[in-house]
């Protein structure tokens, strides 16, 4: 009972951090987005909105990348940077369409044709629908390596399995050279009757 427990703990705890992390990272990201548009928009895309929007997400989303693959999973990050970064880009593209799908059914099902109701549906509905979702799939398909040992993850079930490993490989090399022994012991004493 008492290992079920502390797995239990080291996956919450792991898992509240990698909230926590992906909630700061998400916030910065939102600013950075919001930011670079406002200064594109206010400098040299005066006249393209839309385009100051596409290279603000762009630049979000790669920060979103390196902050997500060196901070919070970095305990799980892939060796191939090209495919995490590609299953990390098609994971935004599908948040991004949760997103907009809201608004489209909010403004064709639901006929709800206002500013207000499109930015609740796409900005705050779709946004933390979006933001499940990629959590999910950050941690479960981008970010899925497995756990290493790293001293700050001393506590996350992961460890503990490696630890449990090691003890029982190092309980078996003991049991192993004692039969060795009764093995040596047992031939000596034949060989002296």
């Amino acid at each position: 009972m008492h290992a079920l427990v502390e797995r239990f703990r080291g996956l919450f705890s792991m898992l509240v951090r990698e909230i926590l992390k992906f909630g700061t990272v998400g916030a910065i990201g939102v600013v950075i987005n919001n930011g670079v548009w406002f200064l594109l928009v206010h400098g040299p895309m005066a006249d393209s909105h839309a385009k100051a929007k596409v290279v603000s997400g762009i630049v979000a989303t790669l920060f979103a990348w390196v902050a997500n693959r060196y901070w919070t999973f970095r305990h799980k990050r892939q060796p191939n940077k090209v495919r995490e970064l590609i299953q990390f880009l098609v994971i935004n593209a599908i948040g991004v369409g949760i997103e907009a799908g809201c608004v489209w059914f909010t403004f064709y099902v639901l006929g709800l044709r206002d500013t207000t109701s499109s930015f609740i549906a796409g900005g705050v509905v779709g946004l933390a629908l979006g933001t499940v979702f990629r959590f999910i799939a950050y941690r479960y398909w981008v970010f899925a390596a497995e756990l290493n040992t790293e001293p700050e993850f001393a506590d996350d079930i992961a460890a503990h399995d490696q630890q449990r490993w090691t003890e029982t490989e190092r309980l078996r090399q003991v049991r192993a050279e004692e039969v060795r022994r009764d093995e040596v012991r047992q031939g000596l004493e034949s060989d002296g009757r």
